[in-house]
């Protein structure tokens, strides 16, 4: 299981927020997220976006922190990331 979280430094709504992946599968992901009480409205067509106020609690509980970079780069590496053309419905 390789459960990935980047840096919290994306702003929206009053606070700064990460994004959770798995790069291994969707059924890991959303499996990993429930375990951790991520709401489902959290999941965006690829990842998780998660308050900076829950960042150290998903690491405690397994999640790996990598760079931005790094976490677009296995997610893709792994065929699980949603392009952003695909996710704007082009």
């Amino acid at each position: 299981m390789t459960i990935l979280i980047d840096e919290p430094i994306w702003p929206a709504h009053d606070t700064v927020w990460a994004h959770l992946v798995s790069d291994a599968s969707y059924d890991e992901l959303h499996a990993f997220a429930a375990a951790q009480d991520i709401p489902r409205r959290g999941f965006d067509h690829d990842h998780y976006d998660v308050p900076e106020s829950r960042w150290h609690d998903l690491v405690a509980a397994g999640a790996e922190p990598v760079t931005g970079l790094d976490l677009a780069r296995r997610l893709e590496r792994s065929g699980l990331r949603v392009s952003q053309r695909v996710k704007r419905g082009l």
